[in-house]
């Protein structure tokens, strides 16, 4: 692919650019990008708010961090399936069939509460069970199609810009990010109680989920669709681990120990806002000669810190891609890992004010400057075809290990105290940062 042929311009770095820039993509990257939007709005919408959901419903905190470690399972399990789908049958099948079926577990939460407590065999389902149920479905797309949405963007971008390739469909993921997350805070803000308010967000992430679907499966330009060999079982997967690029090894490592420590506190980040800290927003907005009296709920307030969040993301993402061209990837994608890192010790000990909360997550942002940099170190070396393959080789085993980590959290938050187990997470997540630093690879088209 020439110069001229490439699909993503980055000359200019603002997130509004990239907006600009997004109607100059090729129709599978533009239609990528549409459907991306829509699952990541009625994602981000509800599952950061699910474990405040599960505990409104009667789960404990253990619970939460084996739902956390169920969400794990998952991760680690449909990547690799999904993108050897995604690579035998095309991208448009491959996600609409996932489209469809996360969907469907969005409205399993939505109908959880109604389902009560039921009697099997003597034994009391409680309503929060449905939680994990619907999770199965409702993560296909954002996990089964982790694959395809790798091998999408590869196929459209030169090599050399492939982090500025990511940085335009993550910038409209993450507009998603920030989108969802607010517009749940104003909706759990119209009811007092949560599961009431909660399920019109979900009842919202089930018409996003139609929409997603229809769009990818009616705009999505098959013939752009670069397919791979058949599937041959277990056996492939060990010569995918065995020809997995040597680039991709001391990644993998430090990867897996940033996403183990997250994984350990990452469910409660949520409880950290509405029940250690239990803090709100009580304030009054003036806009000239306008006053309006706001009084949000530690669970509302929570929505808005990710916004905040998000927000951050959106503008250091562009400018971190066109970063990496010049100074390459791995100062970048180490940049991620510190911040992830050391978030979890800096929450646990923010004080209970809603200010000191704003600035924290507005940190917590800086994480995702890395993540287009990051997506290109992993699916660059990679074979043309095999895009799906590798991804999926990849999250496979970080996924995998990063499994149990959820559960040692919650072990930790319930029976020893939430500041153990974040300054544990903390101290693993610098440990992963630190030997990305010394053993981490560069991607040759960037060095």
């Amino acid at each position: 692919m020439t110069k001229e042929q490439v699909t993503v311009e980055t000359q200019d770095t603002s997130p509004l650019d990239t907006f600009r820039q997004f109607f100059a993509l090729q129709q599978d990257v533009l239609v990528l990008s549409l459907a991306m939007f829509a699952f990541s709005l009625g994602f981000q919408m509800t599952s950061r708010f699910l474990p405040e959901y599960m505990v409104a419903l009667g789960a404990s905190s253990f619970v939460v961090g084996l739902f956390g470690t169920f969400g794990n399972v998952i991760s680690a399990i449909y990547p690799y399936p999904g993108g050897a789908v995604s690579d035998r049958i095309g991208s448009r099948y491959a996600l609409t069939v996932f489209g469809f079926v996360s969907t469907l577990g969005f409205a399993v939460w939505l109908f959880a509460p109604n389902v009560g407590i039921v009697q099997i065999a003597g034994m009391s389902i409680e309503p929060w069970i449905w939680v994990f149920v619907g999770l199965v479905l409702a993560q296909a797309w954002k996990s089964f199609g982790l694959g395809a949405t790798f091998a999408v963007v590869k196929q459209a971008t030169d090599p050399s810009r492939l982090a500025a390739g990511f940085a335009s469909t993550e910038t409209f993921r993450r507009t998603a990010f920030l989108i969802g997350p607010v517009l749940a805070a104003v909706l759990i803000d119209l009811h007092p109680e949560f599961t009431v308010s909660f399920r019109y967000v979900l009842a919202i992430a089930v018409v996003f989920g139609i929409v997603g679907t229809v769009v990818q499966h009616f705009l999505y330009e098959v013939d752009a669709d670069s397919i791979g060999g058949s599937f041959e079982g277990f056996a492939q997967i060990r010569q995918d681990l065995r020809d997995m690029p040597e680039e991709l090894r001391p990644l993998l490592v430090a990867d897996t120990l940033v996403r183990f420590a997250n994984g350990m506190v990452y469910v409660f980040f949520v409880l950290v806002v509405t029940r250690f800290l239990s803090v709100g927003l009580e304030t009054t907005v003036s806009v000239g000669s306008l006053s309006y009296a706001l009084d949000l709920s530690p669970a509302a307030f929570f929505g808005y810190l990710l916004g905040v969040e998000m927000l951050i993301a959106l503008l250091s993402m562009a400018p971190a891609a066109k970063f990496a061209e010049r100074v390459g990837l791995k100062p970048v994608v180490a940049l991620g890992f510190f911040v992830y890192g050391v978030f979890p010790v800096i929450l646990i000990n923010t004080p209970a004010n809603p200010a000191a909360l704003i600035i924290v997550f507005a940190f917590s942002g800086l994480r995702f400057a890395g993540l287009p940099s990051h997506k290109a170190l992993i699916v660059g070396p990679a074979e043309r075809g095999a895009g799906g393959r590798v991804t999926g080789t990849y999250y496979l085993l970080r996924n995998t290990i990063v499994i149990p980590s959820a559960a040692i959290g919650g072990y930790l938050w319930d029976f020893v105290s939430p500041e153990v187990a974040f300054t544990i997470a903390a101290a693993i997540g610098v440990l992963g940062t630190g030997y990305f630093l010394a053993f981490g690879k560069e991607f040759e088209a960037y060095a």
